[in-house]
């Protein structure tokens, strides 16, 4: 266990298992470092797999000030996590919030990414969805401010797109709504007020996701509704991308079907490393049927 102190003054609570090249994990929303369970077990013996509790997620430090909660100060965290580890450069595997987060890093930090997995990114990307989406986000805040993290788990956790893992597997999901409700209730509701209902829409970053060179693999389940067609938009825009659809899977990719996961981001990372991964041949493009 490592703790990282961002530049302005917050402790993060890091965990690094395995050697070789680095395996950053970046947890979604209703995760904390301890999501990657499975894939640290998986990858841990050829890579150095880093995961961390973002701000606001016990036992990392939860500021009290809404200013220090943004999509900019997720991506400046990731940084000093890297930093914090003598890391110059790593392939980076992010889930939903992670997910935008993994992202943005690529778009602000390429030379810090070796390649990135973008899973389970795009609630509240669509222009026609994000004013419903902000909304949601505010009242879900408000719940956890008022209600507690512990009663906020209850339905958050049996969402539209979480019942998939809960169907297939009741231990594995009982032991992520059991996380969930031990969240610090601060911390979440100023995450989602932050980072959740304030980050740009996906759909107003395409020039610059046009000129993204890093490889980029999309994953998203095929019951995952608020992601499938952003996902979609971003396979289409992103030239070094690759988009994955894990059939009969929610949000919950990493946890809910990990070794598909696991077989999917290792069959990417391995052809980054081989030099197999190539970008898009523009004669794809050119709308012709035949």
């Amino acid at each position: 266990m490592v703790r990282i102190e961002t530049d302005d003054g917050v402790a993060l609570h890091a965990e690094v298992t395995g050697t070789g090249f680095p395996l950053l994990f970046v947890h979604e929303f209703a995760g904390d470092h301890r999501s990657w369970e499975p894939q640290v077990r998986y990858f841990s013996g050829s890579h150095r797999c880093i995961t961390y509790s973002a701000r606001g997620y016990p036992p990392s430090d939860v500021p009290t000030d809404p200013a220090a909660y943004s999509q900019e100060r997720a991506v400046k965290d990731v940084v000093a996590v890297l930093d914090g580890l003598d890391v110059a450069k790593a392939h980076v595997v992010g889930l939903s919030m992670g997910g935008f987060t993994t992202l943005h890093l690529v778009l602000r930090h390429p030379d810090r990414v070796a390649s990135a997995v973008v899973a389970g990114a795009g609630y509240g990307a669509q222009p026609e969805k994000q004013e419903g989406f902000r909304a949601e986000c505010h009242a879900t805040a408000d719940s956890f401010e008022h209600k507690g993290a512990a009663e906020v788990a209850k339905t958050y956790a049996i969402g539209p797109a979480r019942v998939q893992f809960q169907n297939k597997n009741p231990r594995g999901w009982a032991e992520f709504a059991d996380a969930l409700a031990g969240h610090s209730s601060i911390g979440s509701a100023l995450t989602m007020r932050g980072v959740q209902a304030s980050r740009p829409s996906l759909y107003s970053l395409t020039d610059e996701l046009a000129r993204i060179c890093t490889p980029v693999l999309i994953v998203v389940g095929d019951e995952d509704e608020g992601c499938l067609e952003p996902d979609l938009m971003l396979k289409r825009t992103i030239p070094t991308s690759g988009l994955a659809v894990l059939p009969q899977t929610g949000h919950t990719a990493n946890l809910e079907e990990p070794d598909l996961f696991n077989s999917t981001v290792d069959r990417f990372v391995g052809a980054v490393d081989r030099g197999a991964w190539r970008t898009r041949d523009p004669r794809s493009r050119t709308g012709s049927t035949m």
